[in-house]
């Protein structure tokens, strides 16, 4: 981490973080890669330390903490397990932002304090069978009845979709009205009509839980629905423009990991009579790695610095997600080169490494996205 962008009360976040990482969620790693076990133990950790409630105000059992020091804590975490970490993204960065962000009063203090406390998960629901980046063509429906909703259709790729006890969905009120017919709504576990099959056979991340969610006749009722009728798609594109600081993070922290792991094999590995650390070829890959990690952080932290003072920052976010996405891609393979033979089998740490890795340049807005948005945002500001 570079330090002269930390305060002390940042480094002694870093530092609790990174013991716990080291303590409890590194040594677990491998062991759920290969079960593909929910990290049930490890967002109790992450909980223990408030850590699941980051950036939730204090009032309804949060942290309070900025996106500064969310992407503090990600990296560590990410370092030590990629899946422990997107669970907890996916039910803080993007569950639990889009309940603080858009909800009421009422709604903050009914759904957030047990999720800020991890006692119980969320998950957030906008991908769909058909739609990807296409947001705006969401096919799943809220209709009105009863004075509340209705909702039908089904979600895919949905991170802790059937573990979750709140799920923050996304529908439509009408189709023909794409973006603007789109709302948000509170779902609870237990709701008739409410189920979510796991879904197998994902390249990396296995312990994280990937669910399709089906949604037969849900009765909603008015009061979870969070913001206006017609605002559920501007939510989810505000908390996707935030989420992506989280990404970031994660990328930064499955880069370092898998080149910490490639520098100390480097050090221990030896061919004609010295370490191959000494080798130049090999000295290259190690230069390129720590300077994308070191661009990607910084990139990443700007982008959180902007966050926390209210300033514009969907470009710096995009920017950081693209980079460091990339940057993990590109540090995973490398470390797997430096290992050689033993780099390509599990249980390997770079191995699990490049297999996580691939999935950030996909969720969250694929890098071509990225590239619309940091394109659109630069024509925006250059045009006079």
């Amino acid at each position: 981490m570079t330090d002269i962008l930390l305060t002390e009360e940042d480094r002694m976040l870093q530092r609790a973080v990174a013991e716990l990482a080291d303590r409890e969620i590194a040594p677990r790693a491998a062991e759920l890669d290969e079960s593909g076990e929910y990290p049930w133990e490890n967002l109790k950790a992450l909980a223990s330390l408030g850590l699941m409630g980051m950036t939730v105000d204090p009032e309804y059992g949060g942290s309070g903490t900025g996106y500064k020091q969310l992407a503090i804590a990600i990296e560590e975490v990410s370092r030590a397990c990629a899946a422990t970490s997107v669970s907890h993204i996916a039910h803080l960065s993007l569950a639990c932002r889009t309940i603080d962000q858009f909800g009421t009063e009422g709604q903050k203090r009914r759904f957030l304090p047990p999720l800020a406390s991890g006692e119980k998960i969320a998950a957030w629901c906008l991908s769909e069978p058909s739609t990807g980046s296409d947001a705006a063509g969401i096919q799943t429906t809220a209709s009105r009845q009863n004075g509340g909703y209705v909702v039908n259709g089904s979600k895919n790729f949905i991170t802790n979709g059937s573990v979750a006890d709140t799920l923050v969905v996304f529908a439509t009120t009408d189709r023909s009205k794409r973006a603007r017919g789109v709302v948000a709504l509170v779902l609870e576990r237990g709701m008739k009509g409410l189920e979510a099959q796991p879904m197998h056979g994902k390249m990396g991340m296995c312990a994280s839980d990937t669910a399709q969610v089906y949604f037969d006749n849900v009765a909603v009722p008015e009061e979870n629905r969070l913001g206006e009728e017609d605002g559920g798609f501007k939510a989810a594109m505000l908390v996707l423009d935030s989420s992506r600081i989280s990404i970031a993070a994660q990328a930064v922290g499955i880069a370092r990991g898998a080149y910490e792991a490639a520098v100390a094999y480097a050090r221990e590995r030896h061919t004609f009579g010295r370490p191959i650390a000494e080798h130049q070829a090999i000295m290259f890959m190690i230069a390129d790695m720590a300077t994308r990690i070191d661009a990607a952080r910084m990139l990443t932290l700007r982008a959180a610095a902007l966050k926390d003072n209210g300033e514009p920052y969907i470009r710096a976010s995009s920017e950081a997600k693209l980079f460091a996405s990339e940057t993990a891609t590109f540090c995973a393979d490398r470390a797997v080169q430096i290992h050689g033979g033993y780099g390509y089998f599990r249980p390997s740490a770079v191995e699990r490494a490049y297999r996580d890795s691939r999935v950030l340049e996909i969720y969250e807005g694929t890098s071509e996205v990225q590239r619309l948005v940091i394109a659109r945002q630069v024509l925006a500001e250059m045009g006079g």
